[in-house]
């Protein structure tokens, strides 16, 4: 304030004295005058002493940061030279400049700086090597169209030349392993062996069966060995072809007794389960020939291979059971069981006769289920009158004096044949006293090898099982 102060007054010194008189103003005017002129002089004296004037401590940095920008122009402009670092270990000469991604230590033993590459920087460079690739560098306008076409069949060429090669090395591999059938086959005529399908083997085996020529050991080894061939059922079909079948059965009438066995046994193995079979048998009289040797006195390996046959035959073929019912079947069967020296033909003819009962229930409840009360298998199995047949035979306490075996299976078999005839034999099974008796000794008897059972941690035990038979047998008949 005061160095405003000093200007206005020189400014004050510095007005003319020397105005005319002629014009002289009022004194007020004047000295208003005077003022607003000596204001705009001291104004613009001090703003040309402000321009005039510097910041020393701006100067200084000024300068500083002018000095380094020189320095780091001098610095730019000098060529450093340029470190190449390798795989190995290398030492660092001062002023050298290390590539980006280097690896950099100082040795403690030299105290010198040490550089090299890192591992994953090689990698990535092979990698991005390997993604590029090689570049070929082809000039298009050498090569016309027929050229690459060219190039590209003797390429296809040599490809299949090569698979050729492969395919010519793999066959004699093949070779040299593997033998020609043709070669085989002559192997084979120059040791008299024929190779044969089946249906040939059945035929030379059914000739010689069939030879008068053929010894006994002979005709029972063909039988044998067509036993084999017949359980498949295309064979045993192909059989009836050529005649094999009847000439079996009528082996059935043989005098030796091995034949009649071995005979039976391949007559088993062919009904099974072959309905085709099963109807040549019958209208072949395989049916009644079978009956006369159980009703006859036959060696029992004999009885048991024609009981086999028998019970393949009648298993689901109805019409062969009413065959069977009329030939008076039922009486055979009960003299065999009856029989001391057959004793152990009885549970097989029991199962027979259970397989039975239990075949024709079945039926009649399917054709319920199905609501088809007209089947043609349905009307042949309602005319076998089985149930009815075993009552009139007695086999209603000749099942019941059976449950006297010592074996579980047979007692088992018989226990299942009793609660199948329940139906036809209820009242006489009530009026059996001996059969009560039985029975109250059997469930004491399986109540203390289930209690054993449980003891010894099995939960369905097979004693279990059949003290629950025999709890609903006598439930049933109470």
């Amino acid at each position: 304030m005061t160095h405003v102060w000093n200007q206005f007054l020189k400014c004050l010194v510095m007005v003319p004295q020397h105005l005319p008189s002629t014009r002289m103003a009022p004194p007020g005017m004047l000295l208003g005058l005077l003022l607003t002129s000596c204001l705009t002089l001291c104004l613009s004296c001090q703003n040309s002493n402000n321009f005039a004037l510097t910041n020393p401590e701006k100067s200084i940095h000024q300068e500083s940061d002018i000095k380094e920008t020189r320095e780091e122009e001098e610095l730019d402009t000098e060529v450093l030279e340029v470190f190449h670092p390798t795989q190995e270990w290398q030492t660092l000469q001062p002023g050298q400049a290390v590539p980006a991604g280097s690896h950099v230590r100082m040795n403690l033993q030299t105290g010198v700086n040490e550089v090299k590459l890192q591992q994953e920087d090689k990698f990535q460079n092979n990698l991005k090597g390997f993604k590029r690739g090689r570049r070929l560098d082809i000039n298009t306008n050498t090569y016309t169209s027929q050229d690459l076409k060219s190039a590209l069949a003797k390429f296809k060429e040599g490809t299949e030349m090569e698979n050729s090669k492969d395919e010519l090395a793999r066959q004699a591999t093949v070779k040299q392993l593997f033998r020609p059938i043709e070669e085989l086959k002559k192997e084979f005529d120059e040791l008299n062996v024929v190779l044969e399908t089946d249906m040939q083997i059945m035929v030379r085996l059914i000739n010689k069966f069939n030879s008068s020529s053929s010894s006994l050991e002979e005709k029972v080894a063909a039988l044998f060995d067509l036993e084999y061939y017949v359980h498949q059922m295309d064979n045993a079909q192909d059989l009836l072809s050529f005649g094999g079948l009847q000439v079996v059965i009528n082996g059935l009438n043989s005098t030796e007794p091995l034949v009649k066995e071995y005979a039976a046994f391949v007559l088993g193995a062919a009904f099974s389960s072959n309905p085709k079979v099963q109807v040549e048998a019958i209208e072949g009289g395989a049916l009644q020939k079978l009956l006369v040797l159980l009703a006859t006195d036959q060696p029992l390996p004999t009885k048991k291979k024609v009981l086999f046959a028998l019970c393949s035959l009648l298993r689901h073929f109805p019409y062969a059971q009413q065959q069977f019912l009329k030939l008076g079947g039922l009486q055979v069967l009960r003299s065999l069981v009856q029989e001391k020296s057959a004793k152990v033909l009885a549970v097989r003819v029991v199962t027979l006769l259970y397989d039975l009962v239990t075949e024709k229930m079945f039926a009649e409840e399917e054709a319920e289920l199905t609501q088809d009360s007209s089947p043609e298998k349905l009307q042949q199995y309602r005319q076998v009158q089985l149930l009815p047949g075993l009552q009139e035979q007695g086999w209603c306490e000749i099942a019941a004096q059976l449950l006297a075996l010592p074996e579980h299976d047979a007692r088992e078999k018989v226990l299942q044949t009793l609660g199948a005839l329940l139906t036809a034999c209820r009242d006489r099974y009530r009026q059996d006293l001996q059969l009560s008796r039985t029975l109250g000794q059997l469930q004491a008897e399986y109540q203390a090898l289930a209690t054993l059972e449980l003891q010894e941690g099995e939960d369905d035990g097979y004693f279990r099982e059949l003290l629950a038979s025999i709890d609903s047998l006598m439930k049933e008949l109470r």
